[in-house]
């Protein structure tokens, strides 16, 4: 946000978040930014394993199973995005640029909105289409539910990336002409990719993991808990 805005390069933002969690960490952990982030994901995850929960249930299948589905989608995406536009609206005016703090445009909230649907098909639908794709390769290293899961989320930042930079130009700069924006997103592209994916990566790449091993094994000691 603050380096979309211009308000800090990226390396200076990186660095004074940084600083933060080593100096301040009890700050950091309290502050606004990570609770709203935290409350984005946390929400997310919860409502992704409740809907695994309750189609494995009317499915008459095993409670640990989980498979991709639209209606997991449509409520992880729903559930996603109205509190992480709420987050973003919330960013926007703590680290922009603008001295008024003015409401955010209809197109920032439609750009934002299609970025996180694209992020969380790419966490919570994709992986299991693209797991069994992947070179036995891939196996000598880690499954390939787990490197999809990773892989997927990060690599669909490239394309939901400048989404999410020209929502911000249009909040930041409401005056700008096309080619001004075209030329912004340009220039803050790699950057912002690789800040993005780096956030991605622990929060749907490696939390996809976690999350999906943590529940099956809470799950399959539910169902031997049942079968005594």
């Amino acid at each position: 946000m603050e380096n979309a805005s211009g308000r800090l390069s990226l390396i200076g933002s990186l660095s004074s978040s940084l600083r933060a969690v080593l100096t301040r960490p009890h700050t950091f952990l309290a502050s606004r930014p990570f609770r709203l982030i935290s409350a984005v994901y946390f929400s997310t995850y919860l409502t992704a394993n409740s809907i695994d929960t309750i189609s494995s249930t009317f499915a008459q299948k095993s409670p640990s199973h989980s498979a991709p589905s639209f209606s997991k989608f449509l409520a992880t995406s729903t559930v996603n995005m109205s509190l992480g536009l709420y987050k973003d609206s919330q960013f926007a005016q703590m680290f922009g640029t603008s001295v008024i703090k003015r409401s955010i445009p209809t197109a920032s909230y439609a750009l934002f909105a299609l970025r996180d649907s694209m992020t969380i098909f790419a966490s919570f639908n994709l992986p299991s289409v693209v797991a069994p794709l992947l070179s036995d390769e891939v196996e000598k290293v880690m499954g390939r539910a787990s490197a999809a899961q990773i892989v997927v989320p990060a690599t669909v930042q490239i394309l939901s990336t400048p989404l999410h930079l020209w929502g911000l130009d249009l909040y930041n700069r409401p005056r700008a002409s096309l080619g001004e924006r075209v030329k912004q997103v340009g220039k803050n592209w790699v950057g912002s990719t690789a800040a993005r994916m780096g956030r991605i990566i622990p929060a749907f790449g490696f939390g996809g993991v976690v999350n999906a091993k943590v529940r099956r094994r809470l799950m399959e000691r539910l169902e031997e808990v049942d079968k005594i």
